[in-house]
């Protein structure tokens, strides 16, 4: 939800302060979905159900990594406005993929 809620409040900046529409709905679109994905995985039917919920969640931080680093490479973000926001959206990544791997393990034997 933190980082949603960064991803949200990146929005309203790129869109009042830069006059970017295009790259910055994409990274709302992508970034939110992380946590709805995530959320959404906690009422799964099943481990499967789970699995292929954190899947879409890992899917849309890959990306929404991608939408952060054209927005930093066009010179929408600054440095510190990119490493910020790239480091949570790392941290998020290794989360997901950690748990996907231990499931995929657990569900695989």
């Amino acid at each position: 939800m933190a980082f949603a809620i960064r991803i949200v409040k990146l929005y309203k900046y790129l869109t009042n302060e830069k006059n970017e529409y295009v790259l910055s709905k994409q990274l709302l679109r992508s970034g939110t979905s992380i946590g709805a994905n995530t959320r959404e995985s906690k009422n799964a039917q099943s481990k499967n159900d789970f699995l292929n919920k954190l899947n879409i969640a890992l899917k849309e931080a890959d990306e929404s990594e991608y939408w952060l680093d054209l927005l930093y490479k066009t010179e929408f973000l600054n440095n510190n406005e990119y490493i910020s926001l790239h480091n949570d959206l790392c941290e998020i990544i290794k989360i997901l993929t950690t748990i996907i791997k231990t499931l995929k393990a657990d569900v695989d034997k």
